[in-house]
Order: C-alpha cells, then sequence, then structure tokens
C-alpha cells in the first residue's frame, strides 16, 4: 500500500559525487569548511538562504538562552539513561530530546503558533492587537490551556533570559509585530485572568526570531539544537561524575505507593 504523494520528490540541501560535497549550492571543502561559523551554516541549511548579521546575532543569542537551565527533565532522563546504558551516549541524548514537547523545552514553538494566529486574526478581522490578544487568551481558556510563553516556576519577578533578548530587539530596532504582540497578550492578563504573568524564555525566543525572519515551522529546531548541546556536556560530566542512579532513587523515594 502507498502512503502519501507518489510524485518524483527532490530535495535542494545537499549532493555529492566523487570528488565533492555540494550543500545549499556551497562546496562544503572549499566555501564551507574553514569559512562559515556554525550559526551561520545551521540557518543556512534551514532556510536555504545566508543569514544577515542581525539574523545570526539572534540566533546565536536565543541558542545560548535555551541551552542549559540545570537538570530540568530533559537532562534528567537523559543522565539516568547514561546511567542505565553507558554505552549508548547517543541514545541518552535521544532519550533527552524526545521530552522536548509543548510543556517543556518544545513551548516556543507553541507559543510562536500563537503569536502567528493572533497576527494572522488581527489582520483577517480587523482587529486591535489588544482585541486579538484577550480573543486568543480566552480561546485558550475555554479549552482549559496555559497561555504560551508566559509565566515561570521560578522566575516569577521576571525570566532575566526573556528580559534579555526582548531588549536586546530593542536595541537592534527588530521588535516588529510578533514581539509586539507578545506585549499585548502580557498587557491583557490582568483583564482576562485576573493577574500578570511575566513573558518567560520561550515567549521571547520565538518572538524575536520570528521578527527577523526565522520560519514558524523551524522553531521547535531552535531548542533541540541547543538543548543538544547541553546534553552532551551533562553526558560527559554524568561519564566523570554520575548522578543518574541518585535522580533515579531520588523519585523512587519521594514518589508513594498507593493501592488503586
Amino acid at each position: 500500500m502507498r502512503i502519501g504523494k507518489q510524485d518524483n520528490g527532490y530535495t535542494s540541501i545537499a549532493t555529492s559525487d566523487a570528488k565533492s560535497i555540494t550543500v545549499r549550492g556551497l562546496n562544503v571543502a572549499d566555501e564551507v569548511i574553514g569559512h562559515l561559523d556554525f550559526t551561520h551554516y545551521f540557518w543556512l541549511l534551514v532556510t536555504g538562504t545566508p543569514p544577515t548579521e542581525t539574523q545570526k546575532f539572534f540566533a546565536n543569542a536565543v541558542l545560548c538562552a535555551i541551552a542549559e537551565h540545570g537538570l530540568v527533565p530533559s537532562v534528567a532522563v537523559a543522565r539516568m539513561t547514561m546511567a542505565a546504558a553507558p554505552e549508548a551516549f547517543q541514545g541518552a541524548v535521544a532519550a533527552g530530546l524526545l521530552g522536548c514537547g509543548s510543556v517543556v523545552l518544545g513551548s516556543a514553538e507553541t507559543a510562536g503558533r500563537f503569536l502567528a494566529g493572533r497576527i494572522e486574526a488581527m489582520d483577517r478581522d480587523g482587529l486591535t492587537e489588544a482585541d486579538s490578544a484577550r480573543a486568543g487568551i480566552a480561546a485558550l481558556r475555554a479549552d482549559r490551556q496555559a497561555i504560551p510563553g508566559l509565566g515561570h516556576p521560578e522566575h516569577s519577578a521576571g525570566d532575566p533570559r526573556a528580559i534579555r533578548l526582548l531588549a536586546l530587539a530593542r536595541e537592534h530596532g527588530v521588535d516588529g509585530r510578533h514581539v509586539a504582540m507578545l506585549h499585548a497578550v502580557q498587557d491583557a492578563l490582568p483583564d482576562t485572568i485576573g493577574r500578570t504573568l511575566p513573558i518567560n524564555v520561550n515567549g521571547a525566543i520565538p518572538a524575536v526570531m520570528l521578527d527577523v525572519g526565522y520560519p514558524l515551522e523551524a522553531l521547535k529546531g531552535i531548542s533541540l539544537l541547543a538543548r543538544t548541546a547541553s546534553l552532551i556536556g551533562h553526558l560527559q560530566e554524568e561519564s566523570e561524575r554520575p548522578v543518574g542512579f541518585m535522580m533515579a532513587g531520588a523519585a523512587a523515594d519521594r514518589i508513594a505507593f498507593a493501592a488503586d
């Protein structure tokens, strides 16, 4: 049984022959290695066009912002996997990335789609930013969903990473419609949920990246790339100073058993 389209497919990313490898039109040996930094190369791979200096600057900024935040769930599961299977470094990295979802780490994508949807609603229905923000919040609340990009269990007074990224966007003059909508959503919270919440890093990242021209469909890739670097660091430490079994033991001690 055939599933999906059966047309003749093609890729525009890479090809090779006996003497060369070509990626996005560049000869890897002659034009990439020793010429491009990795962030430039990452943007080129994803978008097909080289980044401007501003785009590269903000890609670097957000990758640094989201890479590391301690023994968060993705790190904990990776280190416990490494403890159980020390021969499977790649499996431990994969375990850490598999939990990149709508609640932790992957929530930048959720926030980005929400902001883009609110802008689309503005343009389609002739709404103001404030009205579109309130309508979006109301729809989320009706479905008992959290407001993406807002709130943080630790940084209740303000996520320092988000504050810095949004300040940089202002300084560089790239705070466009997505940043404005993010602020409109935050401003609408007192009237819609009865309290305010700080913008978190997963709200700032999509707002800034979309405003500098990064594709919405690849937003989760930012977090995946950044967290991969962090996981490699944690797994190297795990190989020298293991804590994976300690975390597993702490979980067993913390969780009580109760018969159904």
